[in-house]
């Protein structure tokens, strides 16, 4: 999970640095765009909606007040060319495209010449640009322009237009321009769907799940707004994509709250705030259905309405993100910064028109903007805090995996105690069984250990454990395990060792215990050890075998210690076969 998140951190990272300076170049239209406001640049004019094209120089245009009752009609809005602008001959209009059933253009020459181009809904035909704009461009004839027109059927409101008048080099720039920032937003939303989809599979948390929802939604709407989908979906053109556009926004923001909502632990919020989030959330989505059918004049105020009440849903959410943070939600932290850009972008589009900036693309293009931010910041987040989990995790496993390693060790010696020789010797009597071999314990006891304590001091006895432990441990090895089974015993157990070769072995390990240097800690004393052997074919199990080694151990000591003494036993729990002590002074 780290490796994926790493990598999409650096992919996001580029990409997200290269979209942040496109969008920055575009702030400023060009000098040379010249935006066009209905109320202030336009004269208007309406016409019955059967009547042909070549009636435009009939008609009576006003170029002052408001355009009302043309929705059922034709809306005619005329851009007179006059002084230096009737000079230029490189015209091209820019127009955002909006919920129309046809727009006619008619470019108007000095020589009383008209060339229309038309589109229609569903059929832009080449005139679509990436940014949602149609591109119009003025035949070139040698003759100034005087004027152009553009001719709505169909118009859902005139508040809807948004056209620009600039030269055609500048317009191919543009629409490059918009068509490489529209494609790294969406390209990180993909990536930012894709991942936290991931995320929320592998982790099982519903509020990623609902993330991912909601940058699929915004990735449709980015690519339903941009129109980037009509090179595969031409008849898509026109009102359709725009009223799936309004209906997918309403649905990004109730996703966004339901994504923010379920991130909170339940216990970090009242009920009662809880609950109107989501229902609040729940309205925005629904309001989506019947705004996206409307084909009026009452389609303006509405949506000024939802726009508001759009911003008091994201106001409660920040409450209830505000206070679920106080209370110690991480994830509330983690969305209040990534709510912070959106919200501030709504404000500020709502205050500040800004849809003649960013080359045309205007709010969309913000909002487009503040989305694949929040979903960058939101997957990153996310990421962090999931590898935050990991490591607590793994230090909870390694602290366990230390508790359970020491609690198979003595503190001492650091030898393995009786818990841990009995899991390690575990496999190897089975080995043992398994493969038909011999297998023996050794039971090494300390002789007189306890005068060691009562003259030199329980120190001093922990030094010659110490010490016999550090011998002992070398005989430690794939076929033999040893261990402390308690104060001054020790274990060996050992698989494919019988007869001489065995005997021969236990004798080495009780010369080696005698040969340790024990002078600091009790001077000149020898000390010595009884071993107690136990031979078995086939291998039996732990507790029978240290019995019987336990017995030739008692047999030792009685012998008169610093003694090994051997028993072997077949087909155990038969009684012993034969018994070989052997004395050392």
């Amino acid at each position: 999970m780290n490796g994926a998140g790493d990598l999409v951190a650096n992919l996001c990272g580029r990409l997200a640095l290269g979209f942040t300076i496109l969008v920055c170049a575009l702030w400023t239209a060009p000098a040379g765009a010249t935006p066009l406001d209905v109320d202030r640049d336009l004269c208007h004019a309406a016409s019955a909606a059967g009547d042909p094209d070549h009636h435009l120089s009939a008609l009576r245009f006003s170029c002052s007040g408001t355009p009302a009752d043309y929705q059922q009609e034709s809306l005619w809005l005329r851009a007179p060319l006059d002084g230096p602008g009737a000079r230029r001959d490189d015209v091209a209009l820019m127009v955002h495209h909006s919920r129309f059933d046809r727009l006619a253009v008619a470019f108007s020459y000095a020589d009383g010449a008209t060339r229309w181009q038309q589109v229609r809904a569903g059929n832009y035909g080449p005139h679509w640009r990436a940014g949602g704009q149609i591109l119009f461009e003025a035949p070139d004839r040698g003759v100034p322009l005087t004027a152009v027109t553009m001719r709505f059927d169909g118009l859902s409101s005139h508040q809807l237009v948004r056209a620009r008048i600039l030269p055609k080099g500048e317009a191919g720039m543009q629409s490059a321009g918009m068509a490489a920032a529209v494609g790294a937003a969406l390209t990180l939303l993909l990536i930012s769907c894709i991942y936290s989809l991931s995320l929320a599979f592998a982790v099982r948390r519903q509020y990623l799940a609902w993330q991912a929802a909601w940058s699929g939604t915004m990735l449709l709407w980015g690519g339903l707004w941009s129109q980037i989908h009509l090179a595969l979906l031409p008849g898509m053109a026109g009102t359709v994509s725009a009223q799936i556009c309004t209906f997918l926004a309403c649905l990004a923001i109730a996703l966004a709250t339901m994504s923010a909502a379920t991130a909170v632990d339940r216990g970090k919020v009242s009920r009662g705030l809880r609950t109107s989030v989501l229902v609040l959330g729940l309205g925005v989505g629904l309001a989506g259905i019947p705004l996206a059918l409307i084909r009026g004049g009452s389609l303006g105020p509405l949506a000024d309405i939802l726009g508001l009440v759009i911003i008091v849903d994201l106001l409660i959410v920040a409450v209830y993100l505000g206070r679920a943070w106080r209370r110690g939600s991480v994830e509330a932290r983690d969305f209040l910064a990534a709510w912070g850009l959106p919200m501030a972008m709504l404000a500020f589009i709502h205050i500040v028109d800004v849809e003649d900036s960013f080359w045309g693309g205007g709010s969309k293009l913000l909002v487009l903007v503040a989305a694949t931010w929040q979903a960058l910041w939101l997957a990153a987040a996310a990421t962090r805090r999931l590898a935050d989990l990991r490591i607590e995790r793994d230090h909870a496993r390694t602290a366990e995996a230390q508790a359970q390693q020491l609690a198979r060790r003595d503190p001492l010696t650091g030898l393995p105690n009786r818990r841990g020789f009995v899991d390690s010797v575990t496999p190897l009597l089975e080995r043992a069984r398994a493969d038909n071999l011999p297998a023996a314990l050794l039971l090494v006891d300390i002789d007189r250990f306890k005068s060691i304590n009562d003259i030199y001091g329980h120190d001093a006895g922990d030094v010659v454990l110490c010490g016999i432990a550090r011998r002992i441990e070398r005989w430690e090895g794939p076929m033999c395990t040893v261990s402390r089974l308690g104060g001054e015993e020790f274990g060996l157990l050992t698989i494919g060792m019988e007869g001489i070769i065995l005997g021969r072995f236990a004798e080495s390990v009780r010369r080696g215990i005698a040969a340790c240097d024990h002078k600091e800690a009790v001077g000149e004393r020898l000390v010595t050890a009884s071993v107690g052997v136990a031979e078995v074919q086939p291998a039996c199990d732990f507790q029978q075998l240290y019995r019987l080694a336990d017995g030739a151990l008692y047999d030792a000591k009685r012998g008169g210690r610093n003694k090994v003494v051997v028993e072997r036993h077949h087909d155990v729990p038969a009684l012993p076969q034969d018994r070989e002590i052997a004395i050392t002074n």
